[in-house]
């Protein structure tokens, strides 16, 4: 074989090679650095800053499914683990948030799930959801929730513009589907997947909305609309409602 052709030979493999180890690194939610420009998240106590760094999405689970995730993002740990109270995961909420050093941010609720605890941060400046997190009902651990949060919000998110930087332009909240038709679309998602089940609060996001549902008028579960194409994403990682906390 003549030597240009061994050249050009092994140039593609070395490239098929980066563009598998990229594209798997990607699927499985890894990362090192944190998202948003913020710390990492880490194991924070009632009273004191993180104790460990989190280096990415150990937790994350990409195997899609309907509307979402095939399975929960935290592994039940046993029987005898005793989980963290709500109260416990509004300490650490407010922690994290110090840590941010952001005064126009703010933790604005903090729901219970079966599988994780819920919160979610907004601009005091503005009104608008700022990014969703995670904590782990056993270890305590918070970090930046996937899906919608991730691949569409286009402020917080990844690249901060959507996944693989799918959105450009300057971060808004005024988008091509407006609160009526994100909240028409989660209701036909609702029909078709979750008969029973009603939309309840809507609150924006940069490039999507964020739905509340509700089951005999009381919570349920949630789901995001994407507010460019419509699309509806229901969060199948959280398990069943438990409570909540609503902060500010």
């Amino acid at each position: 074989m003549k030597t240009w052709k061994i050249v050009t030979v092994v140039t593609l493999a070395i490239i098929g090679v980066a563009l598998v180890t990229a594209s798997a690194f990607a699927l499985n939610g890894f990362r090192t650095t944190p998202y948003y420009g913020y710390p990492a998240g880490g194991t924070y106590s009632t009273t004191t800053t993180p104790t460990q760094p989190f280096g990415g999405w150990s937790w994350g689970c990409m195997g899609r499914g309907r509307g979402g995730y095939a399975t929960p993002a935290y592994p039940n740990t046993g029987t005898t683990a005793t989980p963290l109270t709500i109260d416990t995961a509004v300490t650490i909420a407010q922690n994290y948030l110090t840590s941010l050093n952001n005064p126009d941010l703010t933790a604005t609720e903090v729901e219970e799930y079966a599988q994780n605890f819920y919160v979610q941060f907004s601009e005091k400046s503005t009104g608008v959801g700022a990014f969703e997190m995670l904590i782990d009902k056993y270890t305590g651990s918070i970090a930046p929730e996937m899906g919608p949060n991730m691949m569409w919000n286009t402020k917080y998110g990844m690249m901060n513009g959507g996944m693989m930087g799918w959105y450009r332009g300057a971060p808004t909240t005024t988008m091509a589907v407006t609160v009526d038709q994100a909240k028409a679309n989660a209701q036909q998602f609702l029909n078709a997947n979750y008969p029973g089940t009603t939309v309840g609060d809507v609150k924006a996001f940069y490039g999507y909305y964020h739905v509340m549902v509700l089951s005999s008028g009381k919570g349920y579960g949630m789901l995001s609309v994407n507010g460019y194409t419509g699309q509806a994403w229901y969060h199948t990682w959280h398990g069943a409602f438990i409570q909540e906390q609503e902060l500010s």
